[in-house]
C-alpha cells in the first residue's frame, strides 16, 4: 500500500521503535511507517488502517508492537475473532495485562457476555492502571446490558471514579455510560443530570452528550439548507409582490394618459362650436 511522503516512520512511539531493532534497519523503517499509517487512519478511515496493519504484520509478526496495532486495526473494523487472536499474541509476548478490557470487549462482540464478565472478576484487572479499570468497568457494565440486565448495568457503572468531580480522561466516557444506562432503564430525569455532567467533561468532543441532551431537552436541530430554500420562497414571494404592485402602477399611469388625452380633446370640440 503506497505511503505519503511525509511519513518517516519516526513518528511512532519510542518504546514501538525500540522493539523494531530486532530488524533490519530497512525493514524496520518500512514496518514502522505502516504502524504510522494505521494510527493516523483508524479513527476516520478503519479498513485503510486495517489495510496497513496487514502489510505490517506480514512483515513483521514477530514483534508485539506489531500484532497489538493489528489487533486494535481489526476492533476498528469490528473483526472481533481475529482482533482477539492478535491481542492474546501480543499478550503472550509482552506479558502484560494492559489488552484485558479490549479483550474482554471482543467477547462481548462476539455475543458472549458471559465471558467478558467473567474476565472483569479475574486476578488480572487488579493489576490494571485506573484507566484500565474504568475501561473494565465500562465492558462489565456493556455485558450486563447485552444480558437484559439494566439495574445491574447501572450498579455496576457507580463508583468513585463516577463520583469524582475531577476530570479525567475517562471521566465523559464513564459519565455518558451511565447516563445511557439510566435513559435505557426509564430513569430519565437522571439521566439529563448525567448526560449535562459529561458533557461538562468532554473537553474534546468524545461523546455525542450534548446532541443527548438536547434531545432529552426536546431541542430540534433544523437542516441550514432548508432554512435557505425558505428565505429563497420569502424573496421570491416578495419579488412577486413587487412586479405586481410595478403592474399596478403602470395600470394607473395608463389611465391617466387616457384621461389626459380625453381632456386634451375636450377643449377643441369647445372652440369648434
Amino acid at each position: 500500500m503506497p505511503i505519503p511522503e511525509d511519513v518517516t516512520g519516526d513518528e511512532i512511539d519510542k518504546d514501538v521503535r525500540q522493539e523494531l531493532q530486532s530488524l533490519p534497519k530497512t525493514l524496520a523503517e518500512d514496518v514502522a511507517k505502516n504502524l504510522v499509517m494505521v494510527a493516523r487512519l483508524i479513527d476516520e478511515d478503519p479498513e485503510g488502517a486495517y489495510g496497513y496493519s496487514r502489510v505490517a504484520l506480514r512483515l513483521a509478526s514477530r514483534v508485539a508492537a506489531v500484532r497489538e496495532a493489528a489487533g486494535f486495526a481489526a476492533y476498528a473494523n469490528q473483526k472481533y475473532s481475529e482482533a482477539l487472536a492478535e491481542f492474546r499474541a501480543a499478550r503472550r509476548m509482552t506479558g502484560t495485562v494492559e489488552l484485558w478490557p479490549v479483550m474482554a470487549d471482543c467477547e462481548r462482540g462476539l455475543g458472549r457476555p458471559e465471558k467478558a464478565l467473567d474476565m472483569a472478576g479475574a486476578p488480572e484487572v487488579h493489576k490494571l492502571d485506573k484507566a484500565g479499570q474504568v475501561e473494565m468497568r465500562l465492558v462489565a457494565a456493556g455485558a450486563r446490558r447485552d444480558m437484559g440486565q439494566l439495574d445491574a448495568a447501572i450498579v455496576t457503572l457507580q463508583s468513585p471514579e463516577l463520583a469524582s468531580n475531577s476530570v479525567q480522561p475517562w471521566t465523559a466516557r464513564l459519565r455518558y455510560a451511565y447516563a445511557d444506562a439510566l435513559l435505557a432503564a426509564g430513569r430519565e430525569n437522571e439521566a439529563r443530570e448525567w448526560f449535562a455532567k459529561a458533557v461538562e467533561a468532554d473537553r474534546d468532543g468524545s461523546t455525542d452528550a450534548s446532541d443527548r441532551l438536547a434531545e432529552l431537552d426536546g431541542v430540534e436541530f433544523v437542516d441550514a439548507l432548508d432554512e435557505t430554500e425558505d428565505v429563497t420562497g420569502d424573496v421570491t414571494g416578495v419579488t412577486g409582490d413587487v412586479t405586481g404592485a410595478e403592474a399596478a402602477d403602470e395600470d394607473a399611469t395608463g389611465t391617466e394618459r387616457e384621461e389626459g388625452a380625453e381632456s386634451a380633446d375636450t377643449p377643441g370640440q369647445d372652440d369648434k362650436d
